[in-house]
């Protein structure tokens, strides 16, 4: 999936895919959303207390392999119907609303808590830490993988907006993208995102 989320961009930068039988097109984006689905509800913060370091360590590295996994089925499917001259049965609106719905989830429930900690849960059940001193706190490593995760959620934002500009989205769907693009600028150390987000409320108000 990472291979193929890397040469559709290539044949879409190429202005090719058009050329590509419609039908195999469609199936390739029923089959890709069935990966997006995988990955789409995966919550990469859980703290099994009952289990050891060394398994909590594998049980997030088997989610966060699972969510990457979706993050490029996102991509794929995006670069698809981003390309020029696509056919109009390219514009699938469950492959498009279960992008946006893997977006939105993951953006507040794994890149959010990782990068501000404003946005992360109380252990202890005390609810969303709110504390400024948490973000003075805050350790400026990250993962290579929350990276690799963050630019490809930078890269789908990205791309929902040339979405925008091409296909007539329902009245529901530009509710969950403005919310999506809003959001961001609440946030902390997602500059790159925020950026991301401007273009996306930019195509919503153009809309």
């Amino acid at each position: 999936l990472s291979e193929l989320g890397s040469e559709s961009a290539k044949i879409k930068a190429m202005g090719i895919m058009d050329k590509l039988s419609t039908d195999k097109t469609v199936k390739v984006l029923n089959i890709l959303e069935k990966n997006i689905q995988d990955g789409s509800k995966l919550s990469t913060l859980l703290n099994h207390n009952n289990d050891t370091e060394d398994e909590e360590r594998l049980w997030r590295d088997l989610i966060m392999e699972r969510v990457t996994k979706s993050a490029d089925a996102c991509l794929t499917a995006i670069n698809i119907m981003t390309s020029p001259n696509m056919p109009k049965a390219v514009y699938i609106e469950d492959v498009i609303e279960r992008v946006i719905q893997y977006t939105k989830f993951h953006l507040q429930n794994t890149l959010y808590p990782q990068y501000d900690p404003v946005y992360r849960v109380d252990p202890h059940g005390g609810g969303i830490l709110s504390s400024k001193a948490k973000r003075a706190k805050c350790s400026t490593h990250k993962q290579r993988v929350i990276v690799m995760l963050y630019n490809k959620v930078c890269d789908i934002v990205s791309s929902l907006s040339e979405l925008l500009e091409i296909q007539l989205l329902t009245d529901t769907t530009i509710l969950q993208v403005s919310s999506m693009g809003i959001t961001p600028f609440f946030v902390e150390n997602v500059s790159e995102l925020q950026l991301c987000a401007i273009k996306l409320v930019t195509a919503v108000s153009n809309f």
